[in-house]
């Protein structure tokens, strides 16, 4: 057993608590898996918290005190080294259960919710260090009808776990297999880049891109298939808005595991908000950093999918509109 298959084992029963949301054997395992001072950040407006406890007593209970019958479930748990040598787990996967009481002031809707999250635990020595991790807060308002801000422009639905079904059995460690689909997602990422020198023709994504791939992108954006989904409903308007954007992958953690590849940074990205604006958010002209967590998939040395999650409540704090308080103020009729 690989030091990576352990971790993953390690963690099992971590995911199983939170699957039947024992919050006793929740506390007891997270004890056991995290030490005491671990790092723990979560989306906006969680912030950084205080450690494993607080990630419990002010992120997860007020959840299921929302969602009285809250479990969770995973579609991809995968796990490797960063060329930082960093080892992490890293999960895909949404919290379920009926959406009974306020979260976030966000109004319930009465019936069954899904909050997509993508979560990072950085290891060593067999315990949690550090967490980062982003759930679609965004997702949960639309399902309640109470998302307050511009609509998106690619398709909203309940994002799917791999297509391959392998998400939770990818298998003994293969460094090999590891490595060839860490390689082809850095070449892509490298491509990226390529936009100052010659637009996203010089990208070049055709070389990387499966032509049927899907990017699984947050609530706000929603997701696109294929390149000319891809440039049209998220790839297009994001670099109009943000043409200086430098991403910090040299500074983040990508690490493949299987067909799977992962990357984590807190932050991912440093961009000025001017060009053309995003998401209906005008050019104003201010330097901002972006928290991005993904996930790909690579079939037959092409990329297949891709789960992105951004912390857009984070953007939009940045540059100063608190979308919890205009929700808040958009629903003040609601009874």
């Amino acid at each position: 057993m690989t030091i990576h298959d352990a971790n993953k084992a390690a963690f099992q029963s971590y995911r199983q608590a939170l699957y039947d949301f024992d919050i006793d054997a929740l506390k007891a395992v997270t004890t056991d898996l995290f030490i005491t001072d671990a790092t723990v950040h979560l989306a906006h407006p969680f912030e950084t918290l205080d450690g494993p406890e607080g990630l419990i007593n002010d992120a997860l209970l007020p959840l299921q005190r929302a969602m009285p019958d809250l479990e969770r479930r995973d579609t991809l748990v995968m796990a490797g080294r960063s060329p930082l040598g960093t080892d992490w787990v890293g999960c895909c996967g949404y919290y379920t259960g009926t959406f009974d009481k306020p979260f976030l002031d966000i109004p319930p809707s009465g019936h069954q919710a899904s909050l997509r999250f993508h979560e990072f635990y950085r290891f060593e020595d067999g315990k949690v260090t550090e967490f980062q991790a982003l759930w679609d807060i965004p997702e949960l308002m639309m399902q309640a009808g109470a998302w307050p801000m511009a609509p998106s422009l690619g398709r909203e639905w309940h994002v799917p776990g791999p297509a391959t079904q392998d998400g939770l059995s990818i298998g003994p460690h293969d460094e090999a297999r590891s490595h060839a689909s860490w390689q082809l997602v850095s070449n892509m990422l490298a491509g990226l880049g390529n936009f100052s020198e010659g637009g996203v023709e010089a990208m070049g994504l055709e070389k990387f891109w499966h032509p049927k791939f899907s990017w699984y992108g947050p609530a706000g954006i929603g997701t696109a298939r294929g390149i000319e989904g891809f440039r049209n409903w998220h790839q297009i308007p994001f670099l109009s808005g943000m043409p200086d954007r430098v991403g910090t992958l040299g500074k983040g953690n990508l690490f493949g595991d299987g067909d799977f590849v992962g990357f984590t940074a807190w932050p991912g990205m440093h961009m000025t908000l001017d060009g053309d604006g995003f998401l209906g958010i005008p050019p104003v002209n201010k330097r901002i950093t972006m928290r991005s967590l993904d996930f790909w998939r690579c079939e037959n040395g092409l990329i297949r999918e891709n789960w992105v999650l951004v912390d857009l409540l984070d953007v939009y704090h940045q540059i100063g509109v608190d979308v919890l308080a205009r929700m808040r103020e958009f629903n003040k009729a609601r009874r």
